[in-house]
């Protein structure tokens, strides 16, 4: 689905962020991207949606390069929600239907259809209560199911998350780790997520992939028991998991 390979961006001279970087996300599965702060991890995402060029390399969204892509056409492959997305001034209806700009002509209004869309994309994520408030008057709760409307209503193969979860509690935060989990069981996407709790990264997603000094250092499926020895030594913490008949439940501790 996504192909990266050979990957390398620097934001200023001499200081790489992102160096000789190759990843493949495989399709149809949740792929969590955890490390230190400053590794290069809402890079890779950035990077991955074309919000930034590489310095090196090639990347490509199925047999796409994206280098040779417009950005509408882009947009149609990769829907991204950044870690701390702006609050636009609209109605959290207005903020979900214009998703459906990828899809337009420039001076065609909302189909039936998209309209249809939209309210289906809204049902799903228990956005239609607050349909007609601004979005200054939305709980971070409520905001984030708008935007997840949003990328719900972009309808891509491939969905990009960086940190989704950011100040939410934590009734919240699982509410919207279980919308994200039906976006890709019932819909099918292809979703790579920048987590910081790697908790969540360990019970949420199919492939963990470890990043340091904006290479990567290890990439495990959470059932492969290698993967806590691998989070020890990148973070220094040991960390236990414990089953029961249907869930594993992790224990962090400081070394």
């Amino acid at each position: 689905m996504l192909k990266m390979e050979g990957i390398s961006y620097s934001y200023h001279k001499n200081r790489p962020v992102i160096t000789d970087l190759d990843l493949e996300i495989e399709a149809g599965k949740i792929t969590a991207i955890a490390g230190p702060n400053g590794c290069g991890k809402s890079t890779v995402l950035k990077l991955a949606s074309r919000l930034l060029k590489p310095q090196t390399g090639e990347i490509f969204i199925g047999e796409k390069n994206i280098s040779h892509m417009s950005k509408r056409a882009v947009a149609r492959e990769v829907s991204m929600l950044f870690q701390n997305s702006q609050i636009p001034d609209m109605t959290a209806q207005r903020v979900v239907m214009a998703a459906r700009y990828p899809y337009q002509s420039s001076f065609a209004g909302y189909t039936k259809e998209e309209e249809e869309m939209s309210e289906c994309a809204m049902e799903l994520t228990g956005c239609k209560e607050f349909r007609h408030k601004n979005m200054a008057e939305l709980s971070g709760g409520e905001r984030q199911r708008v935007f997840l409307s949003m990328i719900y209503n972009q309808d891509t193969p491939l969905i990009l998350l960086d940190e989704p979860t950011t100040y939410l509690d934590i009734h919240v935060t699982y509410e919207i780790m279980e919308l994200i989990r039906n976006l890709n069981k019932n819909r099918k996407k292809t979703i790579v997520m920048v987590l910081h709790d790697l908790n969540l990264a360990l019970q949420y997603s199919d492939s963990l992939v470890l990043m340091n000094h904006g290479s990567i250092y290890n990439i495990h499926t959470p059932d492969d028991d290698r993967i806590l020895e691998s989070i020890k030594s990148l973070f220094g913490i040991e960390v236990r998991n414990f089953r029961d008949n249907q869930n594993s439940f992790y224990c962090f501790a400081q070394n």
